[in-house]
C-alpha cells in the first residue's frame, strides 16, 4: 500500500480534497492491514482529537491531521519570491535560488510549457528527495554519530536522572541499535591483531603457520568456541556479544599459568642455590672437628716438630707456596 507521505502528496493535487477525506483514505488504506497504524485513544480534556496513531519503536505517537494537506501545498506567491532573489541579503538569495518566480515562468513559457510544466512540488515530495539524497550520501560514507543525553531536568552538576536517561536512549534508538547488533556479530578483530594477541593459547600448534586467517582457525579451534558464536571474513573474524570476554577470560587464565610456571622455576633456582651454600658449609663443618683433632695429635709428635723446623729450608715447600 501507498505510505502516508505518498497519500498526502496525491491528495494535495486534487482540488476538492479535504484533511476529512485524507483521513478516511488513510484510514481504509492502512488500518487492519499495517500494524504499526492503529486507532488513537480518545483525548484528554483540553487536548484535540487525534486522527490516527502510528507504534515507533520509542512508542505509539498520536497525529492530529488537521491543515496538513494546505502546508504540503506550501503556496508561496511568485512575486513575493522575485522580491526575496533581489534582496540584497545573499542568505535570501541562495534560499530561493530553485523557486522560478515570476521571472522563470516567462522563461519557461517560450519553451512551450509554461509555469504549469515546471510541475507541482509540494513539502512532503521535498522532505522525500532529501530523505533519499541523505541516504545517498550516508550509504557512500562511513557516518559516526555523537549522541548527546541529558542527565537532569534541573541542569544539576553530578546528577542523573536514570528514567530521564532510558527515555533519550530508548527515543534516539541506541537501545534499539544495541538490540539488533546483539542479533550479529557486532565485535570484530582483523586476523593480524587477533593472532597476535591470543597466539599464547597454543604456541606449539602454530608454529610454522604463516597466514594470519589459518592461525585464527587454529586458535578458535582450539578452545573449542562453537561454530554459531564466530564467523571468518576475507579480513576479518566476527564474533557475537559476550564472546571476545570470554576470549579474554581464557587468555588471562592461559597467562596464569605461565605466571605461575616462572615464578616456580624462580623459586626453584633460589632454592637450590641456597642449598648448595648450606651444604657447602655443613661440609666444612664436618671435616673440620677430624682435622683439627689430627691436629691436636701431631702437633707433640717429635718428628712433626723436626718437619716444621726443616720445611722452610727447603726448596719444594718454597715453590709450592710460590705456586699456590
Amino acid at each position: 500500500p501507498m505510505g502516508i507521505l505518498s497519500i498526502l502528496e496525491e491528495e494535495s493535487m486534487f482540488p476538492k480534497a479535504t484533511d476529512q477525506t485524507f483521513s478516511e483514505k488513510l484510514t481504509n488504506t492502512h488500518l487492519g492491514k499495517s500494524a504499526p497504524f492503529q486507532k488513537p485513544k480518545p483525548p484528554k480534556p483540553g487536548q484535540q482529537a487525534a486522527h490516527f496513531a502510528i507504534g515507533h519503536y520509542a512508542g505509539v505517537v498520536a497525529y492530529n491531521i488537521t491543515g496538513w494537506l494546505e502546508k504540503n501545498k506550501d503556496p508561496l506567491n511568485d512575486t513575493v519570491v522575485d522580491q526575496f532573489k533581489k534582496s540584497q541579503n545573499k542568505l535570501l538569495i541562495e534560499i530561493f535560488a530553485d523557486h522560478p518566480g515570476q521571472s522563470g515562468g516567462g522563461e519557461q513559457a517560450k519553451g512551450g510549457r509554461g509555469k504549469k510544466g515546471r510541475g507541482f512540488a509540494t513539502v512532503s515530495s521535498a522532505y522525500k528527495e532529501q530523505l533519499n539524497s541523505l541516504m545517498t550520501t550516508l550509504r557512500s560514507t562511513q557516518p559516526h554519530f555523537v549522541r548527546c543525553i541529558i542527565p537532569n531536568e534541573m541542569k544539576q552538576p553530578g546528577m542523573v536522572d536514570a528514567h530521564l536517561v532510558m527515555h533519550q536512549l530508548t527515543c534516539n534508538g541506541v537501545l534499539e541499535g544495541i538490540r539488533i547488533c546483539r542479533k550479529g556479530f557486532p565485535n570484530r578483530m582483523v586476523y593480524p591483531d587477533f593472532k597476535m594477541r591470543y597466539k599464547i593459547m597454543c604456541p606449539k600448534l602454530l608454529q610454522g603457520v604463516d597466514k594470519d586467517k589459518k592461525a585464527t582457525d587454529i586458535i578458535i579451534k582450539f578452545i573449542d568456541l562453537p561454530e554459531d558464536q564466530y564467523r571468518l571474513g576475507n579480513t576479518k573474524v566476527f564474533f557475537r556479544a559476550g564472546v571476545l570476554g570470554q576470549m579474554e577470560e581464557f587468555r588471562d587464565e592461559r597467562l596464569g599459568k605461565i605466571m605461575s610456571w616462572m615464578a616456580g622455576l624462580g623459586r626453584c633456582f633460589f632454592f637450590r642455590r641456597g642449598f648448595q651454600e648450606v651444604a657447602g658449609a655443613g661440609f666444612g663443618l664436618q671435616v673440620f672437628p677430624g682435622h683439627f683433632g689430627k691436629y691436636l695429635q701431631l702437633r707433640t709428635w717429635p718428628w712433626y716438630k723436626l718437619w716444621q723446623k726443616i720445611k722452610p729450608l727447603l726448596n719444594v715447600s718454597r715453590i709450592e707456596d710460590q705456586i699456590a
